[in-house]
């Protein structure tokens, strides 16, 4: 089925809203995001779902950026590959960064602060074309996007705009209805998160089975089943 909207057209409407102070809601391939750049937009979607400081932003973004910003070896860089282009999955990672890159300079240090947690950073890569032009976008400009999924805190990714929380949807100054999204599911999972430093999962979420399974195919990585305690 083709897609009536233009999914790049929306990553540069996004980002357009969001550089110049708003907060955006999309659709990811991985559930509705609601995402901000400045300092009062992260303040306002962290208000709307109600979400605890002590649970850090994710930064929306793509294997170029991992490569420039994220400090890990050769064995981290290669499963992250293996599975965003060898199988074509989302994928989160959890990973060291270098907080003097350049990308990081337009950043405010509330949005900083709460975007990371000690001196990691999470990643959301490959998680559909219009989340990918707001990554390609956000490195070419060295201005990123951060934020989280579109719902009240705990309460589950949502894949339908309509399903998204009337007061996290009053909170975008910018909310595209795209339909259902790619890796909708009953359980509200959102992207698996991994940390790279010992592979050990953050979230067990979208397709966590065949992340496990590509780890200890190509790499005799075991992942463990259970997410790790925060």
């Amino acid at each position: 089925m083709t897609d009536p909207f233009d999914p790049i057209s929306d990553g540069r409407i996004v980002y357009e809203r969001v550089i110049s102070g708003g907060v955006a809601i999309f659709r990811a391939d991985v559930g509705y995001a609601i995402v901000g750049h400045t300092e009062p937009a992260i303040k306002r979607i962290y208000e709307a779902k109600q979400r605890s400081f002590s649970k850090p932003c994710g930064m929306f973004g793509s294997f170029a950026m991992f490569e420039e910003v994220i400090d890990i070896g050769e064995r981290g860089r290669d499963f992250v590959r293996a599975v965003i282009f060898d199988n074509g999955l989302p994928l989160s990672i959890v990973a060291p960064f270098r907080s003097s890159h350049p990308l990081f300079r337009s950043v405010a240090p509330f949005v900083m602060a709460n975007s990371s947690k000690a001196g990691t950073i999470d990643i959301l890569m490959n998680a559909g074309p219009t989340h990918d032009e707001i990554a390609r976008l956000a490195l070419e400009t060295s201005m990123p996007v951060f934020g989280s999924s579109a719902n009240r805190s705990l309460t589950g990714s949502k894949f339908v705009f309509d399903d998204v929380e009337s007061e996290v949807r009053a909170a975008g100054d910018l909310a595209l209805d795209r339909g259902r999204c790619k890796y909708w599911n009953d359980q509200g999972l959102g992207s698996t998160i991994i940390d790279l430093h010992d592979f050990q999962p953050v979230r067990i979420g979208i397709a966590f089975s065949e992340i496990k399974t590509i780890a200890a195919r190509a790499f005799g990585i075991d992942i463990p089943g259970q997410a790790k305690a925060a």
